[in-house]
Parts: C-alpha cells; sequence; structure tokens
C-alpha cells in the first residue's frame, strides 16, 4: 500500500461515515491535490496518490470490511506491491466527480489519443433462504435469475452480421465531449452514442444494437461451511452484461438462515436446551441428545441442577474458511409435571418430607437468614 497512515485519517472522515461522506471528502481531497493544479508538486501528488487509494478501499463495501476488521495488513501482496492510481482503472470513480472527473482523467487513451468507453453491467442482487443445516455444512444450490446477458448474435456488439460499429463523429470516438470554460475543461458523455464512442449503423436483430437481451440464467451457487444469517456472498461477473466492451457486473446473493427447532446460533456456537424430569438429575442418567450429525449420549450426574450446561467439542459450526468448529451446549432443565395423579401426589409427599429433614447447609443457612430478616 502506498500509505501506512489510517484511511479514515487520510480523508477526514469518521469510521462511521456513510458512502457520500466518503465520496465528499474524496472530491476536496482530489480537487485540491490533483496533479493537473499543481504541476511539479512532488507533495500534492503524493498526497493525491494517497487519498486516491483511501477512497478505492473505503467506497467498496467488501474493501471496507476488511480493512476495518484487518487494517492495513488486508491489502498487503507479496514483494510489497503498491497502488498505482494513475495506472488504476477510474470507472467506479466516475460518480464522485460526474463530468468534471472525466476531464481530469479522461478514462483509458487508446491508439491517437481516442478510446471506447465500455459501461460496466448493473450489480444484481439474489434472496436466497437456506436451511440451518446447509449453512452449518455448506451447500451447493442453484438459482434461475432474470438478467441481461451478451447477445450471442453479435457477441456484444451490437451490430448486424457482416457489419461492425463506425466510430462515432460526434466524439470521435473519445465518448465524451468536451467544453473549455476557463480554468476548467468540462467533459459530457456524448449524446450520440451514449458514451461508448462508438455507433452501429446497422444494429442487430437480435438485439436491436443494444449488445445484451434478457434472459433467465441458472447458475450454480457455493454456499461455504459456517456462513451466517445476513451475510451475502459476491459472484463476480455474474450480474447484467456490460455494453460497449464494458465488464459485466456482479451478482450478490444476500443469505436468510431458518430458525431451527432445537437450536438456537451464537457465531460458532450452537445452544441447545434439553428438558429432564427431577427423578433424572437426582438420581442421573444416560440420556441421548441431539446434535448437527444426529443422536450422541451424554452422560448426567447425579444431583445436577437445573440449568447446569455441557459442552460437546467441535459439534457447532465451522468458522468459514477455516477447519476449526465451535461447540455444541446443552443446557439441562429440570420440568416440573403440571398434571399430578394421586399415586405420584403420595409419592411427592413423602419424598417432601425427606427432602425437608436432608436439606443441604447451603439451603439450611439461605432459610436462617430469611427467618433473621422478618425476625421482630
Amino acid at each position: 500500500m502506498i500509505t501506512s497512515r489510517d484511511l479514515y485519517e487520510v480523508l477526514e472522515v469518521s469510521r462511521t461515515a456513510s458512502l457520500d461522506d466518503v465520496k465528499k471528502a474524496y472530491r476536496k481531497k482530489a480537487l485540491q491535490f490533483h496533479p493537473d493544479r499543481n504541476p511539479g508538486n512532488k507533495q500534492s501528488e503524493d498526497s493525491f496518490k494517497e487519498a486516491t487509494e483511501a477512497y478505492s478501499i473505503l467506497s467498496d463495501a467488501d474493501k471496507r470490511a476488511q480493512y476495518d476488521q484487518f487494517g492495513h495488513a488486508a491489502f498487503q501482496q507479496g514483494g510489497g506491491a503498491g497502488f498505482d492510481p494513475f495506472g488504476a482503472d477510474f470507472s467506479g470513480f466516475e460518480d464522485v466527480f460526474g463530468d468534471l472527473f472525466g476531464a481530469f482523467f479522461g478514462g483509458a487513451m487508446g491508439g491517437g489519443g481516442r478510446r471506447t468507453r465500455g459501461r460496466a453491467g448493473r450489480d444484481l442482487r439474489y434472496d436466497m433462504e437456506i436451511e440451518f443445516e446447509e449453512a452449518a455444512f455448506g451447500a451447493e444450490k442453484e438459482i434461475k435469475i432474470p438478467r441481461k446477458v451478451t447477445c450471442d448474435t453479435c457477441e456484444g456488439s451490437g451490430a448486424a452480421k457482416g457489419s461492425k460499429p463506425e466510430t462515432c463523429t460526434e466524439c470521435r470516438g473519445n465518448g465524451q465531449v468536451r467544453i473549455q470554460q476557463g480554468f476548467f475543461t468540462i467533459s459530457r458523455t456524448c449524446h450520440v452514442c451514449g458514451g461508448v464512442g462508438q455507433v452501429n449503423k446497422k444494429p442487430c436483430e437480435s438485439c436491436s444494437g443494444a449488445g445484451s437481451k434478457a434472459k433467465e440464467s441458472k447458475l450454480s451457487v457455493k454456499i461455504p461451511a459456517g456462513i451466517d444469517d445476513g451475510q451475502r456472498l459476491k459472484l463476480r461477473g455474474e450480474g447484467e452484461a456490460g455494453s460497449g466492451g464494458g465488464p459485466a457486473g456482479d451478482l450478490y446473493v444476500q443469505i436468510s438462515v431458518k430458525k431451527h427447532p432445537l437450536f438456537e446460533r451464537q457465531e460458532s456456537e450452537i445452544i441447545c436446551e434439553m428438558p429432564i424430569s427431577y427423578s433424572t438429575a437426582a438420581l442421573g442418567a444416560e440420556l441421548d441428545v441431539p446434535t448437527l450429525e444426529g443422536k450422541t449420549k451424554l452422560k448426567i450426574p447425579a444431583g445436577t441442577p437445573s440449568g447446569k450446561i455441557f459442552r460437546l467439542k467441535n459439534r457447532g459450526i465451522q468458522v468459514v474458511g477455516t477447519n476449526r468448529r465451535g461447540d455444541e451446549h446443552v443446557r439441562v432443565v429440570i420440568q416440573v409435571p403440571k398434571r399430578i395423579t394421586e399415586e405420584r401426589r403420595a409419592l411427592l409427599e413423602k419424598l417432601k418430607v425427606l427432602d425437608d429433614n436432608e436439606l443441604s447447609e447451603e439451603a439450611k443457612t439461605f432459610f436462617d437468614k430469611v427467618k433473621g430478616m422478618f425476625a421482630s
């Protein structure tokens, strides 16, 4: 990375700043330090690179999450490869400056100073509900999504068979027309070619010259073991097709995990509450308890109190991207019968007498304290 400074400090925004706040801060910095406004000033150039690097990370939700969690280490590459704003793809930055930004950078230049400016396809979102067990162990799901795909007739060119796109005469292939206004050069998207830099004199009949058409697509989505409710998967290039040679958008799969009738999840740990009888708690037993893989034996010692938690190691949820699993915690709860038969009542009355006569020292101390509180 270019800078070792905190990226939020570079742009002078808080760690909770919205995307709009980040954009405004970067626009201010870039206008202040851009080399075109500070020719020959090395310090301004370095400040511009630093601000651009900060914006490239903080304006991307996935990169920002990685930075918030791991800091600069999330973007360190072997050999210390740096970030070069002048060699980077600025297609995602233009919404910060609009036409003014295009005047500074001009886009990727082709031969003779002309360029073909493809447009990236739209990102798409798909909401997927999965079972608790699928989240725990992973799964592979097939989905169908309606989206615009590259036209197979013209292969995305938008031109009819036997013809090809021609350079736009209005912008001379630049995709933009420029107007000088004092200090600034204002660039506007060409109204003839729509910013592509080319026009189709003979449009493709299959896609009406768009280069893409609507189609329902089948995709296989791999659900990683350990994914949690509310997380999302990013499938690069599986959004809508771009135009004019631009890249396809991405597909974001938003995960919703169904509730389980027995288990409650807390990150990689799962909790199971199991009812047991008073006699089982008092005498002890070996019981079958549920796990994600099926039943397993759990020994309940004699004299187990209600609320006691037993841990089953490595029976929880796998941590995403690792082979480590959390544990299962079994909490036993003594159930008091709501309906008592005459036979059971008689037995309980006898048991009560024995229990009262054999109260533990702790219980006796407690009741002695209670008596002391209300003694006159």
